[in-house]
């Protein structure tokens, strides 16, 4: 399956989550330790998931950018 991972950069290192995941988030101080970090959370999250024997969320949500033009004021 292929979730879609919201990435945020903070002050000191990087966060993600998961919008099709409830509660399934991590951090990484680059971008590449984030990345394997959300891929296991993920993983941890599916197995967590199917143990407690609850239906595993299909991946909906998708991403776009959309470009505007910079305000002025």
């Amino acid at each position: 399956m292929r979730y879609a991972v919201v990435i945020e950069k903070a002050k000191g290192n990087y966060s993600a989550y998961v919008p099709d995941l409830l509660g399934c988030v991590s951090v990484g101080d680059t971008i590449e330790e984030l990345k394997q970090n959300i891929q296991e959370a993920i993983a941890f999250h599916l197995e967590a998931i199917q143990e407690d024997g609850l239906p595993i969320a299909q991946p909906t949500t998708e991403c776009e950018y959309v470009e505007v033009a910079a305000i002025v004021g």
